[in-house]
């Protein structure tokens, strides 16, 4: 029997080489055809207004005068770097700069503080009510902006501090709190108990656990949550809009509307300049965090 299987064998390969390579039907060859052209249709229609940005950026005055067509077409034949010139010392674009910088971090830094006790606490702690807290902060994450504005914009002139930034820092909050507590929550329940109950068997509080043992290992949780409340802060303009009246206490996306305004024209170069610098942040943000962004937003995903 043994040697009719090993009779049998060669044949079968020998059937196999003779039918030569499986054939792909050609329906099969033109469904994937006709999804790569459908992706990069959608990826040059999602990209060619930032290409359209950074186009009409490098454009000098006279040039965005003209208008598109002739020698400014889709592709210009000469590109100038004058309009990033005079968005710092036409419209000195850097103290707007500075602003955002500083209440951006400052926001970054206060949602982490809070939002990982806030976040430790709805995921190790037995909290009485932890559901109706969790569907409340869900509820402030999603509740409308510009609702809050008329009450935030009395409070703020009652304690007569509007037309400053950092009064800003606190209603950011609103932006980033909800989604980095929620974020830091379910990063905090994929985290092994036994290594917080070691901590506190060695005499440690719960404070001391949440930063010196459960932070370290969250990092990625952490990391994730710090740059979306950046961006949040960073790209706000509502807020900014409403609270402030004063172009040295601007922000950059609000001082962006000053930008390239003349009796007759407005000239979209330095607006677009301006646009491409304060995107260069995020960009890097991003490009180099992508891995940790990835690793947080998809924690707790999987049970």
């Amino acid at each position: 029997m043994t040697s009719a299987v090993a009779d049998d064998v060669p044949a079968a390969v020998a059937v196999s080489i003779s039918r030569g390579p499986r054939r792909v039907s050609g329906k099969k060859i033109l469904r994937e055809t006709l999804f790569y052209i459908a992706v990069a249709i959608v990826v040059l229609i999602a990209l060619f207004p930032f290409f359209w940005i950074l186009r009409t950026s490098l454009l000098s005055n006279s040039q965005v005068a003209a208008g598109v067509g002739g020698a400014n077409g889709i592709i210009p034949s000469h590109l100038s770097g004058v309009a990033y010139k005079n968005v710092f010392t036409e419209a000195s674009f850097f103290t707007p700069l500075l602003n955002s910088v500083i209440v951006a971090l400052a926001t970054t830094v206060v949602t982490i503080v809070v939002a990982s006790m806030a976040g430790y606490a709805l995921a190790r702690l037995r909290i009485a009510g932890a559901g109706p807290i969790l569907a409340f902060i869900l509820l402030a994450g999603f509740f409308p902006v510009l609702a809050m504005i008329g009450p935030l914009f009395l409070v703020l002139r009652y304690l007569n501090v509007l037309n400053n930034i950092y009064p800003l820092i606190i209603v950011y909050l609103v932006y980033t709190l909800p989604i980095a507590t929620w974020l830091l929550k379910n990063f905090f329940e994929q985290i092994p108990s036994e290594l917080e109950d070691a901590a506190l068997t060695d005499g440690a509080t719960r404070l001391q656990v949440l930063r010196r043992v459960v932070i370290p290992v969250a990092v990625p949780g952490v990391f994730t949550a710090a740059i979306l409340s950046f961006i949040l802060a960073w790209n706000d303009f509502a807020f900014a809009v409403s609270f402030l009246t004063s172009t040295a206490h601007f922000t950059a996306p609000l001082a962006i509307t000053t930008f390239g305004q003349s009796q007759y024209q407005t000239f979209y170069n330095l607006i677009d300049a301006a646009v491409v610098i304060i995107s260069i942040p995020i960009a890097l943000l991003v490009l180099f965090a992508q891995r940790r962004i990835v690793a947080g937003l998809t924690a707790g995903s999987f049970r």
